[in-house]
């Protein structure tokens, strides 16, 4: 399983546009990988440690609970990522 973490805070625009991203990209991938991610969403706005962590960079992105991304998602850079976690899991 890989998980997926979009870190954002109501309201903005950018964590709208990630969070499009993220569905369309993960929506594409074959259903067998797919179905092995787990999106989560959390807002700064309800955490302090993640306020403290991540408000200058939201939208971010964690896969797996590392950083992949913030402010701007890259489709093409998520779906590879993503790929990527889900083979070396299938390789463990």
């Amino acid at each position: 399983m890989t998980t997926l973490t979009l870190i954002g805070k109501p309201d903005c625009h950018l964590c709208d546009v990630a969070e499009q991203i993220v569905e369309s990209v993960v929506d594409d991938l074959p259903v067998e990988v797919a179905d092995r991610i787990t999106i989560e969403q959390a807002s700064i706005a309800d955490d302090t440690d993640l306020f403290s962590t991540w408000w200058e960079k939201i939208p971010v992105v964690l896969i797996d609970g590392e950083l992949h991304a913030h402010w701007r998602v890259s489709a093409d850079r998520l779906r590879a990522a993503l790929l990527a976690a889900d083979s070396e899991g299938a390789s463990a």
